[in-house]
Order: C-alpha cells, then sequence, then structure tokens
C-alpha cells in the first residue's frame, strides 16, 4: 500500500531506498506521474538521525546571517554570475516586480572541485562561478560554510539514490532511453544549493481581510532542475538574547503550496524529521512534458507578533551538465540561459 501525507503527499522510507528501491516503484509513480492528483513531490522518512542536526544547524545560520548588517550581507554577493553565489536579495524577478521578501545564498557544494574548461566557464558564469563564503570569523555565521556543506551532500546521496530508484520508471518517458538520471546527477559539476530567508512581512504585504496572493512570499515558478531536494522549512525569531528561537509556524495559511497535475492547489507540508523532493523542468523537457515540473509558491499569513518571525529553508537543484542534450536541439545550459533571462534583468546585474 502506497502511504500518504493528509495533504496527499506520498512517503516513502530511506531504509526501503537503501535497501529494496525496486519496491518504490509504484510510489514513484503516483507522487511523480501525470494523474490529475499527483502533486509531483514525494518525501522521504526514517533519516539518519544526523540529518536532524545538519538541518537545524544550517537554518539558524540563515537566520543569522538574514539578520547581518544589508551591507555586510552584500559584501558576499557576485553580480559577475547572476547573483548565483553568494548572497542575493532583491534580484530576481517574481511576479513582474524585483522579490525583495527572500534573500538567498547560493553555493555549488558538491562540483567545487570539479576541473571546467575556460570556455564553459565564461559561458556559464551561474554554475561555474567560484564559491563565496563568509569569513570564518564573521560574528554571528561561524560555521556557515561546513554546515551549508554537511546538509548539502546529505541531501545529494539521498537524492542520488532516489534518482536510481526512478530510473524504472523514468526510462519509459524519456526521449533518450539511455540516459541514467542518477549519472546525469552525480557525475554533474552543476548542483546547486540555496539557503532561503524569508524576511518578517512587513504590514502591507499581507492584506487584513486575508485576501491576499497565495504567492505573496514567494511566487510561483518551476525549478529548472532534473530533481530538486527540499527541507522543511523552520520558522524563527529573535529570543531575548538576540539568539533564533524555532517557533510553530505562525499561520495555518502560511508555507508551501503546489498545484497539483489537473491545476489544484493543495498546501503540502514536509514533516521536520523528512526529506521533499520534486520534479523540475529540466526533467520535463528531457520527456517532452510527459513527466511534469512542479508548480509550486511559498505564502505568508498575518503573524501576531508585529511580523517578527521568519521563514527558513534550503532546497538542492540536482540538474545535468550544461553541455549535456534534454532534447535534439537543447542543452541543459542553453535551457537555463532562457530560464535565467525570465528571472533576472540587465538592470539587477
Amino acid at each position: 500500500m502506497i502511504e500518504q501525507a493528509t495533504d496527499g503527499a506520498v512517503v516513502i522510507s530511506y531504509k526501503e531506498l537503501c535497501s529494496s528501491p525496486e519496491s518504490l516503484l509504484p510510489a514513484i509513480e503516483k507522487a511523480f506521474g501525470s494523474d490529475p492528483d499527483c502533486l509531483g513531490i514525494i518525501v522521504v522518512k526514517d533519516l539518519p538521525p544526523a540529518y536532524a542536526n545538519y538541518r537545524e544547524r544550517l537554518l539558524k545560520l540563515a537566520f543569522c546571517f538574514g539578520n547581518l548588517d544589508e551591507a555586510l550581507r552584500e559584501k558576499y554577493s557576485d553580480p559577475s554570475t547572476k547573483y548565483s553565489f553568494g548572497w542575493s536579495h532583491g534580484k530576481e524577478i517574481m511576479n513582474g516586480k524585483p522579490d525583495t521578501l527572500k534573500g538567498s545564498y547560493y553555493a555549488n557544494p558538491i562540483g567545487e572541485d570539479v576541473e571546467i574548461s575556460a570556455d564553459d566557464k565564461s559561458e556559464f558564469p551561474e554554475y561555474y562561478g567560484r564559491n563565496i563564503w563568509p569569513n570564518g570569523d564573521e560574528k554571528g555565521v561561524e560555521g556557515f560554510e561546513d554546515a551549508f556543506k554537511d546538509l548539502s551532500k546529505f541531501i545529494f546521496q539521498v537524492g542520488c539514490k532516489l534518482a536510481a530508484a526512478c530510473q524504472p520508471f523514468a526510462t519509459s518517458h524519456l526521449l533518450d532511453s539511455t540516459i541514467s538520471l542518477a549519472d546525469l546527477i552525480k557525475d554533474s559539476p552543476t548542483t546547486k544549493a540555496r539557503l532561503l530567508h524569508y524576511f518578517p512581512p512587513p504590514p502591507d504585504a499581507v492584506q487584513s481581510d486575508g485576501d491576499d496572493a497565495i504567492d505573496n512570499w514567494c511566487g510561483f515558478h518551476l525549478d529548472h532542475s532534473l530533481i530538486t531536494g527540499l527541507c522543511p522549512a523552520m520558522f524563527l525569531r529573535p529570543s531575548s538574547t538576540g539568539e533564533p528561537e524555532v517557533v510553530p509556524n505562525p499561520s495555518p495559511l502560511s508555507g508551501l503550496y503546489i498545484r497539483t497535475r489537473g491545476g489544484d492547489l493543495k498546501k503540502v507540508s514536509i514533516p521536520s524529521g523528512c526529506l521533499a523532493f520534486q520534479t523540475g523542468e529540466a526533467l520535463e523537457v528531457a520527456t517532452d512534458k510527459k513527466l511534469r515540473a512542479t508548480p509550486h509558491c511559498v505564502r505568508v499569513d498575518q503573524q501576531d507578533g508585529g511580523g517578527t518571525i521568519s521563514r527558513e529553508s534550503f532546497a538542492l537543484f540536482m540538474q545535468p551538465h550544461t553541455s549535456q542534450l534534454l532534447n535534439s536541439t537543447t542543452t541543459f545550459g542553453k535551457f537555463s540561459k532562457q530560464i535565467f533571462a525570465e528571472h533576472y534583468n540587465s538592470d539587477s546585474m
């Protein structure tokens, strides 16, 4: 029997993913298939204990970095890579305007030691730029680099196992049936991690009658990866000592929303001890839309306490080399250029 959460998300066990991945095919098809009620997301439970510590450590550091002085945060940004390495705030275009309600910290913690040609570095700075880390003695964010890498590498190894388990299901949909999803991911230098700090919303971001846009904290979008690993969000506020304090979600309406394959809107909650993985747009292109990317957004509702609660999250985008053909005419690099052009403009570079 396929396990599903109350919101409809398919749930699988990490232990089963490791020991008998072939048994998960019905669950994978239910999660990633084309039925109208498919959410395009799968939740992995029963993870090793280290995961909880990795998640809490990094998400608290996201809070601390997001609360540094703005000028200090900007010291760790890189416009030459379209802000795709280091800190980015207010540069991405969502819903037709700069997105100022969240900040992102980007790095490639998996492929940073891979040798890349000078031509590729020049053509694709968004993927082959240099990782930027806060100084080791930057007050309040000590240990940031190690925490970022620890969580990234953990999610990456779970994602590679899931990609291998998905192969029998994906093969029948891929335009090139010889492609191995796991190989495309594990051998690629383009893996990108994004640490997200959603700032406490200003009063004018949420309407008092609750009739605000569903995607007012992060606009509806598709990831352009093959698959994306997602941590459950953590809601934090400053304690009396200034340290981040974990608090419950301040509103049942706040959080991640997904459109099903049939177009219905569902609020999805990833349990704190779990990981989730969702399909990206590169997979949609590689399967000629037989496997769809997952439309999703984040909503914020009114908060008690004057809007002091931030939302911290983390996503790992697993994707192929820029030279990898997704179909007969489009490489992943060419496809990515189109996506970046939609979400960034020359004025923000």
